[in-house]
């Protein structure tokens, strides 16, 4: 994937030739700019603060401050700059205290050059929107408040919880995984009120995966569709271990057909008023129930697996996509089972589908089939586990995503541009009758 500006980027390392064989891997990128080298945690911060690099390559073992503590500090002081954590130990501890100190990403040495370049490129895409929402003055360098209290700009008002749609146009490539440890890890990051709603009406397997029992689902609500309201919806919702709570699909296929698209739209309405976060798994095909929820969806996460048939599927599904006028911008790609020297490269799945991927999840077929056996979900199994981890640090990635922008009084226009948008998407026909044109 090519950026379209340079991409500038500090090393730290406190071995002069490991700074130097680093530069010599990305030799080749056009897009990369090496702006700076650091010896130390401490010279790390104060060139972060004065060069404000998109990416710190940050080592983790150094003499005088450590890499974790000095992305701590550069996060306060240059919250600009995005940490990719690099280390000769892969142990699950460095990875989780890597990303509670900021990092986006962690690279076990030794590393390709094409590993490497993948995580600068993909750091960099996450980063966009939270470059986007800088407050005047922090991408200049001055550190920021610690809180609101501290003078946090206003934000426009929130229309309410935020709608995350996890989708995949293969079977078999773990959505329903995705969608019930990105709801937890939710949970977990923000302590804020999150629901998981299973939407693959026919075969759902939430309440499986969660070892939930009795007969609440998704079809008693529509039952009282007429009469619903928040209280009721969420009395019939069944609370986890976790702290979320949990809307399951029906009992039984045939029950599927009494859930329309009006009113699966009508309960996520509903349940925008409850919660801060609804995510929604859904099944592969592209019919109107599931289009018309894209539509209301602040973020797609399209799961994908490394190989020929899924990547075929998810390339027809942006092509779709792109017929149907649905903003790419909101879609997050996920790789799930990502196999070290196995399988399509990451760079190869990002060149194919011209969309840059968001996450990568490691493969481990052992806690993934002990999660499912047992019911519960492996970020509770093994909350250390790399695969664990991946998930805490794509909850904060989609956080950061769906952060409300800064209101600036250049944003007076902005705004009325959207409020017109908005009315225009009211007349125009859902997606699906755009797709039939």
């Amino acid at each position: 994937m090519v950026a379209k500006e340079k991409i500038t980027l500090l090393i730290v390392d406190d071995i002069s030739e490991t700074r130097e064989n680093l530069r010599k891997l990305l030799y080749f990128e056009p897009d990369i700019e090496i702006i700076g080298m650091a010896a130390s945690g401490r010279e790390a911060i104060d060139k972060a603060k004065a060069l404000q690099p998109n990416i710190v390559l940050m080592d983790i073992n150094m003499p005088d401050m450590d890499g974790i503590t000095a992305s701590q500090q550069i996060n306060r002081a240059a919250p600009v700059c995005q940490v990719i954590m690099m280390s000769v130990q892969s142990e699950a501890d460095y990875l989780r205290r890597s990303m509670l100190a900021g990092a986006m990403d962690f690279l076990t040495k030794p590393f390709t050059s094409e590993e490497l370049s993948s995580s600068i490129h993909r750091v960099y895409e996450m980063s966009a929107s939270r470059r986007a929402a800088m407050p005047t003055g922090a991408a200049a360098g001055e550190e920021m408040p610690a809180g609101p209290e501290a003078g946090t700009p206003a934000r426009r008002p929130q229309p309410g919880g935020k709608l995350l749609l996890v989708y995949s146009p293969k079977g078999g490539t773990g959505c329903s995984t995705v969608a019930i440890n990105t709801a937890i890890a939710l949970q977990q990051v923000t302590s804020k009120k999150v629901a998981l709603v299973d939407a693959s009406l026919q075969f759902g397997d939430v309440a499986v995966l969660l070892d939930l029992r009795g007969n609440r689902s998704i079809a008693e609500a529509v039952a009282q569709i007429d009469t619903l309201d928040v209280e009721t919806l969420t009395s019939l919702m069944s609370p986890h271990q976790s702290g979320i709570k949990v809307l399951p699909a029906p009992p039984a296929p045939e029950m599927a057909e009494v859930v329309t698209a009006d009113h699966l739209k009508t309960i996520l309405g509903l349940l925008r008023r409850e919660f801060a976060y609804i995510v929604l798994d859904t099944w592969r095909y592209l019919d109107d129930t599931i289009l018309s929820t894209m539509e209301m969806a602040d973020r797609i996460l399209v799961v994908m697996a490394p190989e020929v048939p899924s990547l075929k599927s998810t390339k027809q599904f942006f092509d779709t996509v792109e017929a149907l006028q649905l903003p790419s911008s909101r879609i997050d790609l996920v790789l799930n089972q990502v196999l070290a020297r196995e399988g399509i490269r990451p760079e190869n799945v990002e060149e194919n589908l011209k969309h840059p991927i968001a996450i990568q999840l490691p493969f481990d077929t052992r806690i993934v089939r002990q999660a499912a056996n047992r019911g519960l979900p492996l970020i509770m199994i093994e909350p250390n586990h790399p695969l664990s981890q991946s998930f805490m640090v794509f909850a904060r990635q989609e956080i950061a995503a769906l952060e409300p922008q800064p209101v600036k009084a250049a944003d007076a226009q902005a705004a009325g541009a959207a409020e017109t948008e908005k009315e225009d998407r009211k007349k125009r026909p859902g997606l699906l009758g755009r797709l039939k044109r």
